[in-house]
């Protein structure tokens, strides 16, 4: 079994900062990237930031120079530290993660449950 659980959301005031992180459990082989999504009231789910298993990074327009992705392979955790938050930022926020688990030969994209980030004008 594979879990990944998250943690770091809440309610800041606009211009606040928070800071996600996505631990990955469970019978894991390998990681590749990993990633953070996140899905505004009443819109689809989108990409926020990326991660690649060499350390490449990509990210939204709307939040290049204001959001950073990490990740720890050690500790099979993926980190979003979010700076000079807005309203717009307001979102549940999923971790996704392709892993290959033991017993198996295939990747698979793996989400987390979602955290709730609220932020207030």
């Amino acid at each position: 079994q594979v879990q990944l659980v998250e943690s770091g959301g809440g309610l800041v005031q606009a211009g606040g900062s928070l800071r996600l992180s996505c631990v990955a459990s469970g019978s894991i082989r390998s990681i590749n990237a990993m990633g953070w999504y996140r899905q505004p009231p009443g819109k689809q789910r989108e990409l926020v930031a990326g991660i690649s298993s060499g350390g490449s990074t990509n990210y939204a327009d709307s939040v290049k120079g204001r959001f950073t992705i990490s990740r720890d392979n050690a500790k099979r955790t993926v980190t979003l530290q979010m700076n000079s938050l807005k309203p717009e930022d307001t979102a549940v926020y999923y971790c996704n993660v392709g892993l290959l688990i033991y017993g198996s030969d295939a990747w698979r994209q793996y989400w987390g449950q979602g955290t709730q980030v609220t932020v207030s004008s």
